[in-house]
C-alpha cells in the first residue's frame, strides 16, 4: 500500500519523459491536474461511516484533545519524541536530499552537453530510477521488520540513506566527465533506503493503544515536517553558499547518522501483542 506514492511519482517522471520534455511544463501541469478531479467523484459516492457519524458531535468539544494529550503522557512522550525524531531523519533526506535529484541530473547532463528536451528526459529517467529502487524497497520492509525488528529494519535504511546521500552528491558529483553514469548507479540504491518510510506505517501503529494511535502517527509525520521545511530552507542557503548543491545535499546525511544513534532508544515491538 505505501508504494502507491512512489508509483504516482515513477508514472508522473515518466509522463514527463514523454509529455513534458516535449510540449513544456504548461501540458504536464495539465496532465498532473487531472487525477484531482476523481476528488469529486469520490467526495460524490463515499458515505461517511457510521462509527464517524457517531462521534462527530464530540468532534468541536475539548474531548477531542484526550488523544493528543495521550501521546504527552509519562507512559508514551520518550516514544512520541523519539518517533518524531526519526520522521524528522527520514524527511529531511527526501525533502532536503533526494528532491534534488533531478536538478542534479539537469546539472551534470547539460555540463556533458546534453540541453533542452534530453536533459529533460535525463531527469525523468533519474526520477523513475529512484522510484523503482523504493518500490523495491518498500516491498522488502516486511521481510527485513520480521527478520531483523523494526528497529533493525530502520537502521538498515538510514544506512543505506547515510552512505549514498554522502556519496551521490559529496562525491560522485564532483566526478566530472565521468558524474552522469556514477550518479545513476547511485541512485538505484537511494531509492531502495528512500522506502525507510515504509517502516513507520507498521512501526508506529504497534507501540500506542487505539486511543491515540491514528494521533501518534499523525502527530510524528507532521511535526517533522515543519523541521524539514526549515531544513530545506538551510540547504538552499548553503547551495548559494557554495555555489554547487552538490555539498550542502550531501550534508543532509548528518541527519541519518543522528538517527542512527537515536534508533537503539526506540521501542522494539515485534513479536507484541498490539496495544489495547
Amino acid at each position: 500500500m505505501h508504494t502507491g506514492y512512489y508509483v504516482g511519482v515513477f508514472l508522473a517522471a515518466l509522463a514527463n519523459f514523454t509529455i513534458g520534455s516535449t510540449f513544456g511544463w504548461r501540458a504536464m501541469f495539465a496532465v498532473g491536474g487531472l487525477p484531482a478531479l476523481l476528488l469529486a467523484w469520490v467526495r460524490h459516492g463515499v458515505t461517511e461511516p457510521a462509527c464517524w457519524k457517531q462521534k462527530e458531535s464530540i468532534v468541536r468539544t475539548w474531548r477531542i484533545w484526550q488523544p493528543f494529550m495521550a501521546l504527552f503522557s509519562v507512559a508514551m512522550r520518550r516514544r512520541t519524541i523519539l518517533n518524531s525524531m526519526f520522521m524528522l531523519a527520514s524527511i529531511c533526506g527526501l525533502w532536503a536530499g533526494t528532491v534534488y535529484v533531478p536538478t542534479a541530473v539537469t546539472v551534470l547532463a547539460e555540463a556533458g552537453g546534453r540541453i533542452g528536451p534530453a536533459a529533460a528526459q535525463l531527469a525523468s529517467r533519474a526520477t523513475m530510477l529512484v522510484s523503482f529502487g523504493t518500490i523495491l524497497g518498500c516491498l522488502a520492509m516486511p521481510w527485513l521488520a520480521e527478520k531483523f525488528g523494526r528497529r533493525g529494519a530502520l537502521a538498515s535504511y538510514f544506512v543505506l540513506m547515510l552512505a549514498f546521500i554522502a556519496l551521490t552528491f559529496g562525491k560522485v558529483f564532483y566526478l566530472g566527465a565521468a558524474a552522469l553514469a556514477w550518479f545513476f548507479v547511485c541512485l538505484f540504491f537511494l531509492g531502495f533506503g528512500g522506502a525507510n518510510f515504509a517502516v513507520y506505517t507498521l512501526w508506529l501503529p504497534e507501540q500506542y493503544p487505539t486511543e491515540c494511535r491514528a494521533s501518534a502517527f499523525a502527530f510524528s509525520t507532521s511535526v517533522a515536517r515543519f523541521g524539514g521545511a526549515a531544513i530545506t530552507f538551510l540547504v538552499g542557503a548553503g547551495v548559494q553558499h557554495y555555489g554547487s548543491l552538490g555539498t550542502p545535499v550531501a550534508l543532509t546525511a548528518i541527519a541519518f547518522a543522528i538517527g542512527l544513534l537515536l534508533i537503539p532508544f526506540g521501542a522494539e515491538t515485534r513479536g507484541q501483542p498490539l496495544p489495547a
